[in-house]
């Protein structure tokens, strides 16, 4: 009998843990095949966005048979996890050429939208999110943007919410610098319509850049710098719901070149050079590679200089991600969110520290 009890016990408490509800969201950006991202703890995600869909015409599908395999495991994995939201995301930095010519026809971002709610009925996907970067101002280089964009961006976000309904998730992804939030979006009639607004706040140094800075910083202290805190608190400004905000981290490092040692290569010329996933921060890093670890407390942001080889590195670690999760409890925000889960350790990462920092 006291076998039997037992038993029972381990069955409650294991879907017990699994669905426990969560007070804050932890969201993943992911890309790649089904076998590895299952080698992640999704147990501590809230929602994992498959990353990109393709638009063919105006009508949301698959690039290829493997990414429908893919999403079709990925839902799947619902039934292991059952408190996990499997999401899909279209566009990204070089994924929207179309999107300004595209989403200015009423009769495309209808059928964009029907399309959409047909393949989450088919699939049993929970929301998307929209990746267009960026409405109505510059973005990848070449790109088509519009004034009219910011409008159209707000008729899509209508056209969606209609055929998905209340019941599938609808976000997207914003720039995390002022020009985006004055420019690109009408706060006042798109964030009653989503659920979330998931701040891109890295890459606020990006690839471009001639001279060095902490790409994805919680607090500017700089003549206009852009930071994560800038974002937050625009937003909380025009009445934005602090719930639906999700501060942006990044599971990598921005690396620059021919970088003098001034400042130990913080705000100086150089190159960008390269990315570095978190998974191999040890090895780039280590004690003998000639790096030294360095942190700016007004900014809460770490960085590291090697002084021999002139390379400056800027990034989000833990100290870092404990930093954006502490803020992110005070300002009582909806949570946090990553680019992207394979750059990540399978174990021990990063995303460990940001539940252990939601769940204080």
């Amino acid at each position: 009998m006291k076998q039997v009890l037992l038993l029972l016990g381990l069955l409650f408490c294991l879907p017990l843990y699994a669905q426990e509800k969560k007070n804050y969201h932890i969201i993943g950006y992911a890309t790649g095949k089904a076998e590895t991202i299952r080698q992640y703890p999704l147990s501590k995600l809230t929602h994992l966005i498959y990353s990109f869909l393709k638009i063919q015409n105006d009508t949301l599908t698959f690039h290829d048979s493997t990414q429908e395999s893919t999403v079709r495991q990925l839902v799947a994995l619902k039934q292991i996890y059952p408190g996990l939201k499997i999401m899909v995301s279209i566009g990204g930095w070089s994924g929207c050429s179309f999107c300004s010519d595209l989403f200015a026809s009423p009769t495309h971002r209808e059928n964009f939208a029907r399309t959409t709610a047909t393949l989450f009925r088919e699939y049993d996907i929970d929301g998307i999110d929209l990746d267009w970067e960026y409405p109505a101002i510059e973005g990848y280089p070449g790109h088509k943007y519009d004034p009219a964009d910011k409008n159209n961006f707000t008729e899509l976000i209508k056209a969606l919410r209609n055929e998905l309904g209340n019941d599938k998730i609808l976000s997207f992804a914003a720039g995390g610098f002022l020009q985006y939030m004055e420019h690109s979006i009408d706060w006042d009639a798109v964030m009653p319509l989503v659920d979330m607004v998931n701040l891109m706040t890295y890459d606020l140094v990006g690839g471009y850049a001639t001279v060095t800075g902490h790409h994805t910083l919680l607090y500017d202290y700089r003549p206009n710098q852009e930071s994560a805190g800038k974002c937050v608190n625009w937003l909380l400004e025009r009445k934005v719901p602090a719930k639906k905000i999700i501060v942006g981290a990044a599971m990598y490092a921005r690396v620059w070149e021919n970088v003098p040692d001034t400042n130990h290569g913080l705000y100086q010329p150089g190159r960008f050079k390269r990315g570095v996933a978190f998974r191999d921060f040890e090895n780039y890093f280590s004690d003998t590679s000639g790096f030294r670890y360095y942190w700016d407390k007004k900014a809460k942001a770490p960085f590291q200089y090697n002084k021999t080889l002139q390379l400056f590195a800027t990034f989000d670690d833990r100290r870092s991600i404990r930093a954006k999760t502490a803020f992110i409890r005070k300002r009582k925000l909806g949570g946090i969110m990553f680019w992207e889960l394979v750059q990540d350790k399978q174990a021990g990462g990063l995303i460990d520290e940001m539940e252990k920092g939601l769940a204080r």
